[in-house]
């Protein structure tokens, strides 16, 4: 099956959680994986979409190749160029590599593919944040070799995504990291000596701590993450509470009750999450100003993580609102970069922060069909 003969590249970010591996099944429980979250998930107010559950490929296990082979061939029927997969390093220790390791060692599928080093630590909240960590972050010099001297080995594989010839590799929270100019010289210096030659490194926009970060560290790019939490609109995130609904707050199911009664907002609470306008949030990214550095643009299909913390959910989706936003991306793209942009999209299967491609028993495979449209247009 051939690939479209798109002039844009969307590269989707692809999340490997999808088998079980020992560290989850102590953390959460025999037998977890992703699937565990999403088929727990329920609808919160009316008209909220949940659970999304999975229609063409099914429960699937990424231990199976078939799986993955299944995969690598919708996405190119709709046009998607290839995956980003995240990419967990903890001092050399890596979780959820069985995919990506099969991938490299059998050569299937023939399908482009990238790396996203998710350097964020594990947690019971699911946020990268440091409250009960399960696993953390320890970052050093000779780590940064370590891992740089393991990636030079993927960069060299024939399907890894190349942008002006170099391998791309990107980091999630770049921010994190104690020194992050030195990291980047050690992996830079590294790959000259191993033959990797140049390579060329994002960070990933996702929390204002990572933004404008590409001249002072010495990227070559970065790439925009939606929903990029700097770029929701004030008018959608909730004005400040009145005191009956902070009284209400501390009684999640009354308010939920009310909530979904129309008589007073969804709010945060531990079970009651954020409603956001879809469209409005989509505009708002759209509207960002230029920024002085190479960024690449990003689109979602949705978001609605309530699945795993009942904190946020972009309301109001469609394939025909999504369709709109990824054509005023990839023209942007068109004019800014040239003839061959890159365009991002989260994600191809992040099921339990409800923004998939892969099809869903609700949409089928209508976010595939507006993405291929979106894309012809290059």
């Amino acid at each position: 099956m051939q690939c479209l003969n798109n002039k844009a590249r969307a590269i989707a970010f692809y999340l490997p959680q999808f088998h079980p591996i020992p560290e989850n099944d102590d953390w959460w429980g025999k037998g977890f994986t992703e699937w565990t979250n999403v088929t727990k998930a329920k609808p919160l107010f009316p008209g909220h979409y949940q659970p999304h559950l999975p229609a063409d490929l099914g429960f699937y296990d990424l231990r199976v190749p078939e799986v993955r082979e299944a995969q690598a061939d919708m996405a190119r029927e709709y046009g998607i160029h290839g995956f980003c997969y995240y990419h967990y390093w903890f001092n050399g220790r890596r979780l959820l590599e069985r995919p990506v390791n099969e991938i490299l060692a059998t050569g299937k599928p023939d399908f482009p593919f990238c790396l996203c080093w998710a350097n964020e630590n594990w947690t019971r909240r699911w946020d990268g944040h440091d409250k009960e960590v399960l696993l953390g972050q320890n970052y050093g010099e000779e780590d940064d070799l370590n891992h740089i001297r393991w990636l030079a080995s993927v960069f060299k594989d024939p399907r890894y995504i190349r942008i002006d010839g170099k391998p791309i590799f990107l980091v999630y929270r770049l921010s994190l990291l104690p020194d992050p100019a030195r990291t980047v010289r050690t992996w830079r210096d590294e790959c000259h000596r191993l033959g990797v030659g140049e390579i060329y490194l994002c960070n990933v926009e996702s929390f204002s701590t990572e933004h404008g970060l590409v001249s002072k560290y010495g990227l070559d790019a970065a790439v925009e993450f939606a929903p990029d939490w700097s770029a929701i609109p004030s008018s959608i995130q909730g004005t400040k509470p009145s005191l009956a609904e902070r009284l209400l707050a501390r009684r999640p199911r009354i308010h939920r009750a009310l909530a979904e009664l129309g008589f007073v907002p969804p709010r945060q609470t531990d079970n009651v999450p954020v409603v956001h306008d879809y469209w409005a949030m989509a505009e708002k990214i759209m509207a960002k100003e230029a920024v002085p550095y190479n960024r690449f643009p990003c689109v979602t299909p949705s978001w609605d993580n309530t699945a795993r913390s009942s904190s946020f959910i972009s309301h109001g989706s469609t394939p025909q609102k999504y369709q709109k936003w990824l054509e005023h991306t990839v023209r942007n793209a068109l004019a800014k970069q040239g003839d061959s942009p890159v365009v991002f999209i989260n994600a191809w299967n992040e099921w339990a922060e409800g923004n998939h491609l892969e099809p869903c028993q609700k949409w089928g495979t209508g976010y595939l069909e507006a993405t291929k449209k979106a894309l012809q247009l290059s």
